[in-house]
């Protein structure tokens, strides 16, 4: 399969069987973050991996959707500001956001390309998983999915996605 292939293939699922995953396949997910490029490289993340199982309530306090704590696994990925690359020269921008962004998108094409499941979620609440997850000061809570095997269709969850023409979203030289 091609990159290409893989990204087509990719995308948000919202029905997981409670099928368990195998080691092996978390551990490669998780490898994929590790290696994500990060600005200077300096990883300013932690990945949280917390099973579903028994913590459905808490979990449901973070995100309160059914679908989230249908699959084995739920993966947080916080940000650690204090060890973040800054554009110190111009306007002293962080990138954290920028590579939870990169980490969190290691994670969910791995998972594809392993015919696991994921959705990215950020529309959770960030007071109640600092305080379910334990995340301390020095961290901060960006990005949540489910991992697992999917219940749903591809084919059925995409049919009403409609990607823009490139013409629209790509500008050369200039704006």
């Amino acid at each position: 399969m091609t990159f290409l292939d893989l990204a087509r293939r990719r995308h948000s699922v919202r029905a997981y069987r409670p099928d368990p995953l195998p080691d092996d396949a978390l551990a490669t997910v998780l490898e994929a973050a590790r290696v994500a490029p990060t600005a200077a490289n300096r990883q300013p993340f932690r990945v949280i991996v917390i099973h579903t199982a028994g913590r459905e309530a808490d979990l449901r306090r973070i995100y309160d959707r059914g679908w989230f704590v249908e699959a084995p696994i739920v993966l947080c990925v916080c940000a650690v500001r204090d060890e973040a690359w800054r554009r110190t020269m111009y306007d002293g921008r962080s990138h954290a956001d920028i590579d939870a962004a990169i980490v969190m998108d290691h994670m969910v094409l791995a998972a594809a390309d392993l015919g696991l499941g994921t959705c990215w979620i950020a529309a959770f609440d960030p007071e109640a998983a600092r305080e379910v997850l334990g995340v301390p000061p020095e961290g901060e809570p960006m990005l949540f999915t489910p991992l697992g095997y999917p219940a749903d269709d591809p084919r059925a969850a995409d049919r009403h996605l409609q990607r823009r023409a490139l013409e629209e979203l790509v500008r050369y030289e200039r704006w």
